[in-house]
């Protein structure tokens, strides 16, 4: 039998299942998430985004800090316990419930921190209590998750908040125009933390027995502040580019900015819903002391996401006008058509480091923390470093123009931090494991090629037949993109791992292979 083939079957079934369940998250995540789009970039505009987009960050921050590092870092404490999960799983949700207190009175002390204007109003300052729901729903998840009940994050992310963010901002429009987003999204963290806590019951029943234990919990606090910094800072790349803008900006540029931002974002939920299914099975074979099965589930998982998140980055990207034009009246947010190509390109380019990532949190958390702080600095320097040298230059002299053009630099600064950061954590998780964990395989190139022939072909054509490149552009470029990958990019092996039936054994590919 060859080295691939001693892959359990249970281990590749499960991240065959999570990447179809995945692929089908993302799917309903893309249907959710351009009605909240339209809405938001019709009635409430790119100033009114631009406020709730910097309020948002901030509040989601101190949720990833809150959760204490337990959306990745649940899986190692369940698979090496003897205590009954649903107790384990108690305990971090009590850790996670006193960490978000913490940040929610801080940030009701100080409410300028999410409002830098100063125009707060009414209730605003009661904004960070959604922290609670937000941590509170991904510990819960995370737990669901490891045993591989991935369909219940699909359920919460991409059904449950999505589309009740969307009617409520349609509801507000005539109650509150002014606060209609940030109800909105309260209503849909709510909604989320029911269902994530009901799926909780179904599955791990009542917490029988427990109690809670302020030594046990401020160990797991010590022992998960790289996982949460990692998180943190994972989180915080796609954010800190906003958050700078913000402070150099007209929000008008911010609220154009975060549009584009929301819409890269999709193929990076690709991955992201991949860490509860990816996280288990690794921390599984590192108990084994199997690194050679961590590797090759790194490399399969990471040529997986980069496929997919290339084809999707492709089809939104070369009609990115016209993308961009769909969400608000008049072309107003057709300016962050730049924005969108470099935000694009920056979540192909970060694949290989987040997949790298789910395995370093485990076997080099801390040298991993130090490449993301790396990152971090690295992005934060050229993202001002741009700003400011379009201002010192006074090139464009239209400022409105300079604006634009400062957004799609602090695009182009994550794109090259997180190119940095792939490369420097796939070296060192091959020399961890001792073997290649990259996933790129050569036909990535011609099905990128292929698939920007057929999208140029509609770029092409009349104004007055932009709608095209939406209705017939998007789906050909990434039909094009995946025919390519399927039959030149794929193995036999690849093609059985996605149609799996009962009592078969798939080999998982070498690296750097493709189909004859």
């Amino acid at each position: 039998m060859s080295e691939a083939a001693a892959v359990p079957q249970d281990d590749i079934a499960a991240l065959a299942k999570g990447g179809r369940t995945n692929f089908l998250g993302f799917v309903l995540r893309l249907a959710a998430r351009l009605p909240f789009l339209f809405i938001a970039g019709h009635y409430y505009g790119p100033d009114l985004l631009g406020r709730f987009a910097y309020a948002i960050i901030v509040i989601e921050l101190a949720a990833q800090l809150a959760t204490m590092g337990l959306k990745r870092g649940l899986a190692q404490q369940l698979a090496t316990t003897d205590k009954p999960h649903v107790c384990v799983v108690w305990d971090g949700l009590l850790a996670a419930f006193i960490a978000s207190a913490i940040a929610s009175l801080a940030l009701m002390a100080f409410p300028q921190a999410m409002f830098p204007s100063g125009d707060i109003r009414g209730a605003e300052w009661l904004l960070p209590l959604v922290i609670f729901g937000i941590a509170g729903a991904d510990v819960a998840l995370a737990a669901l998750a490891y045993r591989h009940d991935v369909a219940s994050t699909v359920h919460v992310r991409a059904i449950v908040e999505p589309w009740t963010i969307s009617l409520a901002a349609f509801a507000m429009i005539w109650l509150s125009s002014r606060d209609g987003l940030i109800i909105a999204y309260v209503n849909s963290i709510a909604a989320g933390l029911a269902t994530a806590y009901w799926r909780l019951g179904r599955s791990y029943g009542l917490p029988r027995g427990w109690r809670p234990n302020p030594a046990e919990l401020m160990r797991v606090a010590r022992r998960n502040v790289p996982l949460a910094a990692a998180d943190a800072i994972e989180w915080g790349s796609r954010r800190l580019d906003i958050a700078i803008l913000g402070l150099f900006v007209a929000p008008y540029w911010v609220g154009v900015y975060y549009v584009a931002q929301q819409v890269a974002s999709l193929p990076q939920k690709l991955k992201t819903s991949f860490d509860p299914i990816l996280a288990p099975v690794i921390t599984q074979k590192l108990a084994e002391d199997d690194k050679a099965a961590v590797a090759r589930q790194v490399r399969q998982v990471g040529f997986w996401i980069i496929a997919a998140q290339t084809g999707i980055a492709l089809a939104l990207g070369i009609p990115g006008e016209a993308v961009m034009g769909l969400v608000g009246p008049g072309g107003a947010f057709v300016g962050g058509t730049a924005a969108l190509a470099f935000l694009l390109a920056a979540e192909a380019v970060a694949a290989t480091a987040a997949v790298s990532e789910a395995a370093l949190v485990y076997i080099a958390r801390h040298r991993n923390l130090l490449i993301s702080l790396f990152m971090l600095a690295v992005q934060g320097t050229l993202t001002v470093a741009i700003i400011l040298g379009f201002d010192l230059a006074r090139w464009p002299e239209d400022e409105n123009t300079r604006q634009a053009f400062q957004a799609a630099g602090a695009a182009a600064a994550l794109m090259l931090a997180l190119g940095i950061a792939s490369v420097m954590k796939a070296i060192l998780l091959s020399r961890l494991l001792g073997a290649p964990v990259q996933g790129w395989r050569w036909s990535l190139l011609w099905a990128t090629a292929a698939a920007i022939l057929v999208g140029f072909a509609f770029t092409a054509l009349p104004r007055r037949f932009e709608w095209s490149e939406l209705v017939f552009g998007i789906p050909l470029i990434l039909g094009t993109f995946g025919y390519v990958i399927w039959r030149r990019g794929f193995t036999h092996e690849d093609r059985e791992l996605f149609r799996l039936k009962k009592d078969e054994e798939p080999e998982m590919p070498p690296p750097g292979t493709a189909a004859p």
